[in-house]
């Protein structure tokens, strides 16, 4: 097996890029590093070179459901890392600074009848909080878990996840911080034999929101759909920057991230700013590969970038298809002048179109609560730029 290389310098493919849990073996990023280059390091308040706030444990609260265990350990409980590290220093400086982590363990078998919940708060900007989940969906398992944070802070975490053979899990990410919060998470999921991983991200809150998911495939016949959607406004900054790591034959997987982001032409914050950059890797012993990933984005206004970096890297050509396209635009005008034409006032056409984009994904979330608050919130957000 090839020695794998540090810290995001070349290596031999997506898949085998550098990873730990130690700080120290992760070099100070700058800002022309390949990972690095989309975010200002100014906007990450220490967490890239340790000259953060004084560091605390995360504020965290897990509602589970009849068969479902979750529980508090310490740093050093074997379990944690059983799937993974980091892939880069912030994560790998959470990982070394937290002094316990969650732990939440739905049994062989066990079908969750209702939402496992995880609430993260913010713990203020005087201090920087670091925290770990780790969630083992046993064979045969089935559940849902909703992982809210919310509140003021500076926060840095890793959520690790196992879903074992014949087992699903749905996990939705929601993103509803502050307006002056800073989150960097490392997110990565190890799926076993005919698993099934359903997966959504909701960044919608926080100054600077930056997610890193990653899932690989360890035996045949498992299924992962990765599904976001984000509204970032004025000098907000989002970034998700995923892997789909296809290393065994007869494995499907699904991407589709949609966002809009505007801006104010008055405003003295800096730019709104996304980036997107979706890396599929199927690898040459990974034959019956089926795999899709798409990424579009909606700019409202001026003031605001979006950029989107959709990857495939294929090492084999048996599999049964491959594909990937990213778009960045506005308004398309011929949507716009067809409900004009049959008179829908301007206003409320850009909002219908707006809405219609987003509902693609949010029609997808299992929980008919939050599809409702994310339809409210990108209500809200059209609002304030005035559609």
């Amino acid at each position: 097996m090839a020695e794998l290389v540090k810290n995001a310098t070349p290596h031999n493919n997506k898949g085998d890029i550098f990873t730990s849990g130690d700080v120290n073996e992760f070099d100070v990023p700058r800002g022309r590093d390949e990972v690095w280059r989309f975010v200002s390091l100014r906007r990450l308040r220490g967490l890239h070179d340790g000259s953060f706030a004084p560091a605390t444990t995360q504020d965290i609260e897990i509602t589970v459901p009849e068969g479902v265990t979750s529980e508090i350990v310490p740093a050093s409980d074997p379990r944690l890392g059983s799937a993974g590290a980091p892939v880069d220093r912030v994560g790998a400086q959470a990982w070394t600074s937290m002094e316990e982590a969650a732990v939440i363990t739905v049994p062989k078998n066990c079908v969750a009848e209702e939402a496992i919940v995880v609430q993260v708060k913010g713990k203020g900007l005087d201090v920087t909080s670091f925290g770990a989940i780790h969630i083992d969906v046993e064979a045969g398992a089935d559940a849902t878990v909703l992982l809210h944070y919310t509140g003021s802070g500076t926060h840095a975490d890793n959520v690790e996840v196992k879903v074992g053979d014949n087992a699903r899990l749905t996990l939705i990410t929601d993103a509803n911080w502050d307006d002056d919060a800073v989150h960097l998470s490392n997110q990565w999921a190890e799926l076993g034999r005919d698993a099934v991983l359903r997966q959504t991200a909701a960044v919608f809150g926080g100054n600077t929101v930056r997610l890193i998911p990653r899932v690989v495939f360890t035996a045949p016949g498992a299924d992962a759909e990765l599904l976001g959607v984000y509204f970032a406004d004025d000098g907000q900054y989002f970034e998700q920057r995923l892997l789909v790591d296809h290393a065994v034959p007869n494995c499907r997987s699904n991407v589709m991230y949609k966002g809009a982001l505007q801006a104010d032409k008055d405003s003295k914050l800096p730019d709104t700013r996304t980036a997107w950059v979706g890396d599929v890797l199927i690898r040459a012993n990974a034959q019956g590969t089926d795999t899709y990933e798409v990424n579009r984005n909606l700019v409202l206004s001026e003031g605001a970038r979006a950029d989107a970096v959709p990857n495939l890297e294929i090492e084999t050509g048996e599999i049964v298809g491959a594909g990937h396209a990213a778009t960045v635009g506005r308004f398309d005008d011929e949507h716009l002048f067809y409900l004009m034409a049959r008179g829908i006032p301007e206003k409320e056409a850009r909002r219908l179109i707006v809405r219609g984009f987003f509902s693609e994904v949010i029609n997808k979330l299992p929980v008919e609560s939050l599809r409702e608050e994310l339809e409210s919130r990108v209500a809200r957000e059209l609002e304030t730029v005035g559609i």
